[in-house]
């Protein structure tokens, strides 16, 4: 090698992305100079789905590794969190898969969030789930079984802190509409904290159909309104239920509110006019768990 070669290479080798000395060699990896959202704008989009996602946050990252780390692909990290991810890491050198420790903007650019906690992951999303799939896991009526159904909701964001509270108080499902643009990102799955993982997001192409096979399988329909509706605390919630959310401000479609087998409202002092779709449903959910394990079940 002529010493001008011996320069170029030497300088080629001070990237700023740090590589483990045994991975298979390949391109350097670059401060991702293609165009990228800004941070925290694009944590705001939501994305439709594709083969893979960027996942991030320190509990969304370590709880997907936890249920499926077949479908990890890559791995990228702060130095400063090299010790508590080393199972992880020793999981990469065995299986081959690439990880690099890099600097918090670079993340930054990588995740288009300034909230990545440190730490990236690239894996392979989640098998779909049709209805059927999801009401084959469930058991058999008359058991207890809670669903969620989304119409018009689309801040992942929102997603985020609603799985969060789903999988606190035991959700099975997330239903939403086909045409529905949410969709579990980045974003979402850091809000959620690990509650992603736990509680699937379905699709369903005919919200009639969907809702004549709920209630085949033994499921009651509440719609939760911000007004108008019977108060949540002097209504019985059957154990199998499925409790629809609207979005805030022009609500769920009147299609499915006129469907619903009953409606209920949280009451509240009426400053405001309505709650956050993520709070209304811990509020609702927690009032759900505490009628079901509590033995407070009105008749």
């Amino acid at each position: 090698m002529t010493e001008d070669k011996w320069k170029a290479s030497k300088k080629a080798s001070d990237s700023p992305w740090k590589k483990r000395a045994d991975a298979p060699a390949r391109p350097p990896v670059r401060r991702q100079r293609e165009q990228m959202p800004e941070a925290d704008e694009a944590e705001a989009r939501p994305q439709r789905p594709s083969g893979e996602m960027r996942l991030y946050g320190i509990n969304a990252c370590l709880a997907a590794f936890a249920r499926r780390p077949q479908q990890l692909r890559k791995v990228y990290l702060l130095e400063s969190r090299i010790a508590e991810l080393k199972p992880v890491l020793a999981w990469c050198v065995k299986h081959r898969l690439g990880y690099r420790v890099v600097e918090s903007p670079d993340l930054d650019k990588l995740t288009g969030s300034r909230h990545h906690e440190g730490i990236c992951f690239e894996m392979l999303r989640p098998p779909a789930l049709s209805l059927d799939d999801l009401l084959a896991a469930q058991p058999k009526a008359p058991a207890p079984s809670l669903l969620i159904w989304l119409d018009g909701v689309g801040n992942p964001h929102n997603l985020g802190a609603l799985l969060r509270s789903a999988a606190h108080f035991g959700v099975s499902g997330v239903i939403v509409p086909a045409t529905s643009s949410l969709d579990l990102s980045g974003a979402a799955a850091r809000v959620a904290e690990g509650g992603a993982e736990v509680v699937p997001l379905v699709r369903v192409e005919d919200d009639m159909l969907a809702l004549a096979s709920l209630r085949a399988a033994g499921y009651r329909i509440t719609a939760t309104l911000p007004r108008g509706g019977e108060d949540l605390y002097a209504t019985r919630l059957e154990p199998r239920k499925v409790l629809v959310f609207g979005a805030e401000g022009e609500g769920m479609s009147k299609s499915l509110v006129e469907a619903a087998d009953h409606k209920v409202s949280i009451p509240g002092s009426g400053v405001v006019e309505s709650l956050n779709i993520s709070v209304s449903a811990a509020v609702v959910l927690g009032e759900y768990w505490r009628q079901l394990h509590a033995g407070a079940m009105r008749r």
